[in-house]
């Protein structure tokens, strides 16, 4: 019970500590750049879901082509 309650005295000093010091500027700061980061990371993604449907309809193009080009059955000997 004791170590609870000097965790949430922890706690609490730590949260003051980091509003004391500026931590609303630095969090902003962090925001922006995970903000630009995000963007970046959709655009990464739009991009290999772009190049990952045209491989993905160029292999299912090769495989009805395969299908479609059916060889002879071998002929039976008697």
């Amino acid at each position: 019970m004791i170590k609870f309650l000097m965790g949430v005295v922890v706690g609490i000093l730590i949260f003051f500590f980091f509003l004391y010091f500026g931590g609303g500027t630095a969090m902003k700061k962090i925001g922006e750049g995970l903000t630009d980061t995000g963007k970046k990371m959709e655009s990464l993604e739009k991009g290999l879901k772009k190049e990952k449907d045209e491989l993905w309809n160029g292999m299912k193009s090769g495989v009805k082509k395969k299908i479609l080009e059916e060889k002879e059955p071998p002929k039976k000997s008697q």
